[in-house]
């Protein structure tokens, strides 16, 4: 009698089961075509999706936000990316019309080896990027075979190289084409550094585990790091790596993005920009 139970009891939990993993796959299945729908709407000639990274330079587009609509009665959607890899995929399939987080060279990158039609409307600025430290007070400290965390991205890797290249901590070997400079181009490091390469979300969060970390400001602000209060070494203002906002290429005549980029080099976000980084970032469209 005992066993017959177990059967039913087992019999009537695996068709709830069953039940609920039909109604997730209708959900799930809903869920998708809502997206696809979506990303597949028309927009208005007054209507941008524009994508950015969490963080400050999400705060900067809510300011221009506010001159888009008041002065070109322009409507500004503002998508949130969590990392680098998403916001150029999502302009090129049309899910959104803009995106605002990447400088010139990393554009240049992606276009070359993903074939994405978009390009570059303007410039908005320069955020230096720095090396930070929670064991040294100076570059000079850094002992020999100290461990550095770069960004893995092909060209904040660059960067960063770049960065430390200027500063003497290694020497750089141009490449034989036009391929980002990488690791593998290093010809000198005297003092035997140890490179640990990792997303660049994650770079504040390994300064506990590492001598220096090479920062993007856009994620070094957030995480409670002042470049120029902190930074052992820094970007000067001629650095070449201006953002850009990017939209697709056919699309790039449009009358909405010249009043975007309007609304983003206004003497209004440039404050609020100076208020986020303290007076750090360097406006680029002068």
């Amino acid at each position: 009698m005992q066993f017959q139970y177990f059967n039913i009891k087992r019999t009537r939990s695996l068709q709830s089961t069953l039940f609920i993993l039909s109604f997730l796959t209708s959900l799930s299945f809903l869920i998708i075509i809502s997206l696809q729908a979506c990303s597949q709407k028309q927009r208005g000639p007054n209507e941008i999706y524009i994508g950015t990274l969490a963080g400050p330079e999400s705060d900067l587009v809510q300011t221009a936000q506010a001159i888009a609509l008041q002065k070109y009665n322009l409507t500004l959607k503002i998508i949130e990316f969590e990392d680098y890899n998403i916001p150029n995929t999502a302009l090129a399939e049309g899910s959104i019309d803009a995106n605002m987080f990447q400088h010139q060279q990393y554009l240049n990158y992606v276009v070359t080896h993903k074939k994405h039609a978009i390009q570059s409307i303007g410039k908005t600025f320069i955020f230096p990027m720095g090396g930070y430290s929670k064991k040294y007070r100076t570059i000079g400290q850094l002992p020999d075979k100290a461990i550095i965390a770069i960004p893995n991205d092909p060209s904040n890797n660059e960067r960063a190289l770049k960065l430390l290249a200027e500063n003497n901590l290694i020497t750089l070997g141009l490449p034989d084409n036009q391929e980002p400079i990488t690791l593998k181009n290093i010809t000198q490091n005297t003092k035997q550094f140890i490179f640990k390469e990792l997303d660049a979300a994650q770079l504040p969060r390994a300064l506990e585990d590492v001598d220096l970390a090479i920062i993007n400001t856009n994620y070094a602000i957030p995480s409670g790091l002042k470049p120029k209060r902190d930074a052992l070494i820094l970007e000067s203002a001629h650095s070449p790596y201006a953002n850009v906002v990017a939209v697709r290429t056919k699309e790039i005549a449009a009358e909405k993005y010249q009043q975007l980029m309007s609304a983003l080099n206004s003497p209004e976000v440039l404050e609020k920009a100076n208020a986020l980084f303290e007076g750090q970032v360097i406006p680029a469209w002068r």
